[in-house]
């Protein structure tokens, strides 16, 4: 659905109005083009502070990209950045951050902070270039994991990253994302490369101020194809004939994977091409039904070696405050968006069909972060959807699969089309980038947990809304 407000915003007459009347101007975000061949373009700051632990991975996920790799010259660290640099066979450019230059990315190791004195490097970094950010820039700032700390003081200073974060996120505008990863003090390259990336390519548009756990991951190698991560990979996607569900299909395609997508009879044909579009396989079944859990294990032993990617986005919603909501209501919800995903799990893990660095991904909702007016049972079922997540997390990583969650905010879908205008557009304003989020922005999210790049990232949940003002 078209956003009249941020069409207007844009044009050059209205734009000039909002601007003298202080109202939001979201910009066009820039997204994922199918001809893109770097992750980045353009000039790119990189810094660290004394003693910092991944400048060397940083540094590598530059070599043969089409970014311009700039470091402070006041630096104080500025040997120890060129050595990182060199060592990675990447050029770096010595750059007086008090001139007019416009830096398309920010990266910024932070994990060498040991106290909250030392906290001062972030405001040394970024304080100079915050304003010198280009429309739909990248901020990434890279700590270590707050619980793997050695000593209290460092946990401190390491948790305070995301009040850091989350706060430039909602001063940067001009469709400027930022994002806090974390990492363990023995992390490798290969851990960090999947994140790193993705937050600083046009993937992450509609992702900020996100924080990211990562572990020990496998290496990908050096030729892994990162225009075709999921080359060879077999994906089902529940909920797939239309809206998010078939961008989550197209996405994952676009990427390699051979998807098998899931629908209800009742909009088989909607679903038929749906596959079709993909070149995938179309799966009729409601997810709820008693014998969906094993059809699918049939298919998967049969005419599939496995699958490799679960998506579970199937989902409903029946809104009514708890007072006036009939049970079947609560049921229905609660089965769809939840249970089911479960009894799918259950049937899969126990058939042993979900391979090797298999890959689950569920679909919350800012709902169920954050509740909403009318949808007890909704949030109930998402915030279920993250208990599902951090509860499977360790059990699963011992068996080589991940488990995590993608949270959208305000979308733009047929269901977002229907609600009344005026709760529309407070759901498309309440963000930092003021406006909605399209269905491709939660079928990225999804893509990149897909990835074998990201084998580090498990029992996370990554908000898709813009930075919600709502929410944690």
């Amino acid at each position: 659905m078209s956003d009249l407000y941020h069409t207007l915003a844009n044009s050059p007459f209205s734009g000039k109005l909002f601007s003298m009347l202080g109202l939001p101007q979201p910009v066009n975000l820039e997204r994922w083009k199918a001809d893109s061949q770097s992750f980045i373009e353009g000039d790119v700051l990189v810094g660290c502070a004394p003693n910092s632990l991944f400048l060397d991975a940083v540094a590598q996920q530059f070599v043969g990209s089409d970014a311009t790799v700039n470091f402070a010259i006041e630096a104080g660290n500025r040997d120890f950045m060129v050595s990182a640099f060199e060592a990675a066979g990447v050029s770096a450019v010595a750059s007086n951050v008090t001139e007019s230059k416009k830096y398309k990315g920010l990266v910024f190791d932070a994990s060498g902070i040991q106290t909250s004195d030392e906290l001062i490097e972030l405001h040394r970094f970024f304080h100079p270039v915050i304003r010198k950010m280009k429309t739909s820039g990248r901020i990434v700032v890279i700590g270590l994991t707050p619980e793997l700390c050695e000593s209290s003081k460092q946990h401190t200073a390491m948790r305070a990253l995301e009040g850091f974060v989350r706060s430039m996120g909602k001063e940067v505008k001009k469709g400027v994302a930022v994002q806090l990863v974390y990492a363990s003090s023995t992390a490798a390259a290969s851990s960090l490369a999947g994140p790193i990336r993705f937050f600083l390519s046009p993937k992450a548009a509609y992702v900020s101020a996100q924080v990211i756990r990562v572990g020990e991951a496998d290496a990908v190698g050096s030729d892994f194809d990162w225009n075709q991560p999921l080359a060879g990979k077999t994906a089902l996607v529940t909920g797939a004939a239309r809206g998010i569900g078939k961008s989550i299909a197209e996405t994952l395609s676009r990427d390699g994977a051979k998807v098998i997508v899931l629908d209800i009879p009742q909009v088989e044909i909607e679903l038929e091409q749906t596959a079709a579009s993909v070149s995938g396989t179309a799966f009729v079944g409601d997810v709820t039904a008693a014998d969906t859990p094993q059809r699918l294990v049939e298919l998967f032993k049969g005419e599939f070696s496995g699958v490799d990617i679960v998506v579970h986005n199937a989902g409903v919603t029946r809104d009514k405050t708890l007072g006036g909501m009939p049970s079947k209501l609560w049921n229905m919800v609660i089965d769809i968006n939840l249970s089911s995903e479960e009894r799918i799990n259950d049937a899969l893990l126990e058939a042993g069909v979900i391979n090797q660095g298999g890959r689950i991904i569920g679909v919350s909702s800012m709902a169920g972060i954050a509740g909403n007016f009318g949808q007890t049972n909704y949030a109930c079922s998402k915030a279920g959807v993250v208990g599902m997540v951090n509860s499977l997390a360790q059990p699963l990583k011992e068996k080589g699969i991940t488990i995590n969650a993608v949270a959208p905010g305000f979308i733009e879908t047929q269901m977002t089309a229907a609600i009344p205008v005026t709760i529309r557009e407070v759901g498309r304003r309440l963000n930092s980038m003021s406006q909605g989020g399209k269905p491709v922005d939660v079928a990225e999210g999804i893509a990149f947990f897909a990835s074998p790049a990201a084998s580090g990232v498990t029992g996370n949940t990554m908000r898709v809304c813009g930075q919600s003002l709502l929410g944690a």
